[in-house]
């Protein structure tokens, strides 16, 4: 790939429904206008931006978002911009959840499905079944929806096929759980990793605001340069064109090669108390052992004594988005890392691997003499310090087969679709 630099323009959009698309795409058009004006190139707009997100119980029909959709080839011709707008989209009798990819001539240079659909989704979308770049005058974009940044191999696959940007108009939703801090893991986690995982930068514009009372969006559109620092972000309440300029052909992604595990033994499927250490050769192991309660310790030497579930994994594999998604695949719920390098990504990928395949992993960082274990949640629950050398905690596997992150929304089914639309 070409070195080149390309301005990028991602319109957070405050939430409308599917009944005030009329009322509300005049402001659309014009904040595009305004994204042009201020030289932006390549323009992204959030899921669902027509007609909306929820569709609701009424069949769709595109002729309802037609002159919309005319309006954005105009656009796209007259200010010579790539445009990619969230759109449902009607073929052969279904509806996809879709971006539709106008060229900077106007004429549509291709369009992407969801393939991993999220909760209500399923109630009016049908997914895709292929993943493919959309070619453009500005590059290849490897365009993904929403809920396909949660499959590590999804944006993979695009990169591998010659993706230069992955581009998402999405609606990350957040459950308001703390409404100073509007939460959502792709945002605050996973829209970083994808980029820097890949070698590509990530530019995603959500929505911001409520729609229909029921669905609640965090806002935070991000322009995320291909070493994963974010070159810009939205804010959480509020509607705003986020600008920043990108790189393309500036990193290759970090691939570990062809991996075929072998399938995971029979595993027992009661919960273990577990001790880790990043010691060599920890002194008083049993001792302190038997009063922690542990049954097994994970340290440099042991590594998966005693957890037949469990798989030590390398540098490569960790940062490779295929690499222990492979091991998911293969019925491993506990990965073992052992690292000596920590460039400040260490805690975003251990963390990210763990939330989006659903298991645990447990890093072993011997340079820095700490280890530490995150849960499928992502969340870190036990960690060593100082003269604290050897925590623990209690891995369930249960837990780990709890797969649904959202109501129908099951995060191993999506990795085999996504393995199997790969090949």
């Amino acid at each position: 790939m070409n070195r080149r630099r390309i301005h990028t323009a991602a319109i957070q959009l405050l939430a409308h429904d599917r009944a005030s698309l009329k009322r509300a795409w005049p402001g659309i058009a014009r904040q595009i206008a305004a994204a042009a004006k201020g030289g932006a190139q390549l323009i992204v707009l959030p899921e669902g931006t027509l007609p909306a997100y929820v569709l609701g119980p009424e069949k769709f029909d595109s002729s309802e978002i037609a002159e919309a959709l005319a309006e954005c080839e105009a656009l796209a011709r007259d200010l010579r911009v790539v445009l990619v707008v969230g759109a449902a989209r009607e073929q052969d009798g279904r509806v996809y959840n879709s971006a539709i990819v106008f060229d900077a001539g106007g004429k549509i240079a291709g369009s992407a499905d969801k393939h991993f659909l999220w909760h209500f989704d399923r109630q009016w979308f049908s997914g895709a079944e292929q993943l493919q770049p959309v070619q453009t005058s500005l590059g290849s974009l490897g365009v993904l929806i929403c809920a396909d940044g949660r499959i590590p191999t999804i944006a993979r696959t695009l990169v591998d096929q010659g993706a230069e940007v992955l581009v998402m108009p999405t609606a990350w939703v957040t459950s308001g759980r703390d409404s100073a801090n509007l939460e959502n893991i792709q945002a605050d986690l996973l829209a970083r990793v994808r980029a820097r995982e890949n070698g590509v930068p990530f530019v995603a514009a959500n929505k911001c605001g409520v729609e229909l009372q029921c669905v609640a969006y965090c806002g935070k559109s991000q322009i995320v340069s291909a070493d994963g620092s974010v070159a810009g972000i939205a804010s959480e309440t509020a509607p705003e064109i986020l600008t920043a300029a990108i790189e393309l052909g500036a990193r290759k992604p970090l691939r570990a090669g062809a991996l075929s595990p072998p399938r995971a033994p029979n595993q027992n499927n009661g919960s273990v108390r577990i001790a880790i250490t990043a010691e060599q050769n920890p002194a008083n192991a049993k001792e302190l052992l038997a009063i922690l309660e542990a049954a097994v310790l994970i340290s440099p030497e042991t590594a998966t004594s005693g957890l037949p579930q469990a798989v030590c994994v390398s540098d490569d594999v960790v940062h490779d988005p295929g690499g222990v998604a492979a091991y998911r695949l293969a019925g491993f719920d506990l990965a073992i890392w052992p690292t000596q390098d920590d460039d400040g990504w260490q805690v975003p990928f251990a963390r990210a691997r763990a939330v989006e395949l659903r298991m645990y992993v447990v890093v072993l960082d011997t340079a820095s003499k700490r280890a530490y274990a995150v849960d499928p949640d992502g969340a870190i629950v036990c960690g060593t310090y100082g003269d604290y050398r050897i925590a623990s905690f209690t891995f369930d596997p249960a837990r780990t087969r709890q797969t649904l992150v959202a109501p129908g929304t099951d995060v191993l089914q999506g990795l085999e679709r996504a393995h199997a639309h790969a090949r």
